[in-house]
């Protein structure tokens, strides 16, 4: 009858090392959900409104060889152009130079774009008058080429502030498309076409406040 027991036990032997080493790795995936937890928080709290208000847009012919530049100036005399992308609330959102850099990059590789704009963003409102103007910076046609601005209000819903397209055919040419006034709020109280240069006032800053020092050549 003994012989049909077994004086075995059926449990594996106890390992304290293995105890040890999986109490260690509890600790550390702990730790590790604290440490993540921590950083979230951390960007949550560092998150930047970069919620646009108006879009300022200048479009030409797709595949066109020749480079225009979109420069806005806002009440202050700050200028947002090729030479200075970021100033103020403004923001260039690329330097499209026609034929020149016709590319884009994606997943690190060229693909080619036919498309001809450049997108200013105004992410803040200054209450004032600001300036719009296309600059052609390289005339490789000789003919006159179409460009069209648009200015969109964003906020609390899309509308259409202003249409302009221009006759641009020469090269170092400025022309504006428009002109717009803002309240405090934001709201779009004045437009007009009356001419006026930018390029002008980096010459004399009492015309807007501007700085030559602060600009140069295009690279």
């Amino acid at each position: 009858m003994i012989g049909d027991f077994s004086l075995r036990s059926s449990e594996p032997p106890f390992d304290p090392l293995s105890v040890v080493l999986f109490k260690a790795l509890q600790v550390m995936a702990f730790l590790f959900l604290i440490a993540f937890l921590a950083i979230s928080q951390q960007k949550d709290s560092g998150k930047i409104d970069s919620k646009a208000e108006f879009f300022i847009s200048m479009t030409w012919p797709d595949n066109h060889p020749d480079d225009f530049d979109l420069m806005v100036q806002d009440p202050t005399g700050n200028i947002v152009w090729y030479r200075r992308r970021d100033i103020g609330f403004m923001s260039l959102e690329r330097d499209n130079r026609g034929g020149a850099n016709d590319f884009m990059l994606v997943g690190g590789e060229k693909v080619r774009s036919s498309a001809r704009q450049e997108l200013v963003s105004l992410r803040g409102i200054v209450a004032g008058e600001y300036t719009v103007n296309v600059y052609h910076f390289t005339a490789q046609t000789g003919a006159p080429v179409p460009v069209t601005v648009t200015i969109e209000k964003l906020n609390p819903r899309v509308t259409v502030v202003a249409k302009e397209t221009l006759e641009m055919g020469q090269s170092n040419s400025e022309k504006t498309a428009a002109r717009f006034t803002l309240d405090a709020k934001g709201e779009v109280v004045g437009t007009s076409r009356v001419d006026r240069s930018i390029l002008q006032t980096f010459f004399d800053p009492s015309l807007n406040g501007a700085s030559l020092s602060q600009y140069g050549g295009k690279q």
